[in-house]
């Protein structure tokens, strides 16, 4: 049966439709742009921080407080990264080469790989702020609400697995 103007409309829509799946280039660039730059951010914060530990009054503690920081970075880096190969992943289509846990098959795979970072980011930062000589009452707070977080994001996972 030859096709016909009115049988061929419907899969031209669909593959008209499967197009808008390429909208989500902008987000994943995005996402991609943004790892590199905090990335080259954190490589230059890393570069100041080794040529100022040469200075003739360097203090042991502030470098100590700055590679914390530093790390923050990258780790922001990194889960944006994550968010960028994700959303590619699952709206575009398979990246080949990475690593296993770096494959995503759902939106589910993507959210427990991030939460898994975010717990991370949320540790370092609280280290961050301990190593500064936050007042007790305000790192117990702090401790109290990324606890808090921590905890409803572990509720999360486990309600989805």
């Amino acid at each position: 049966m030859p096709d016909t103007p009115q049988s061929t409309r419907p899969k031209r829509q669909r593959e008209g439709f499967s197009l808008t799946r390429f909208v989500v280039l902008v987000p994943a660039l995005g996402m991609l742009l943004g790892a590199v730059t905090l990335t080259v951010v954190g490589a230059i914060e890393v570069y100041q921080t080794i040529a100022s530990a040469f200075d003739a009054h360097a203090e042991t503690q502030a470098f100590v407080i700055a590679f914390v920081e530093i790390a923050d970075v990258f780790l922001l880096a990194v889960v944006l990264f994550i968010i960028a190969i994700g959303l590619y992943e699952l709206f575009i289509g398979d990246l080949p080469g990475l690593p296993e846990w770096l494959v995503f098959h759902s939106l589910d795979d993507l959210k427990s790989q991030l939460i898994g970072v975010v717990v991370v980011v949320l540790g370092v930062f609280f280290l961050g702020r301990a190593l500064h000589g936050e007042s007790p009452i305000n790192l117990l707070y702090l401790g109290g609400g990324i606890a808090a977080v921590t905890g409803a994001l572990s509720l999360f996972l486990r309600a989805k697995h």
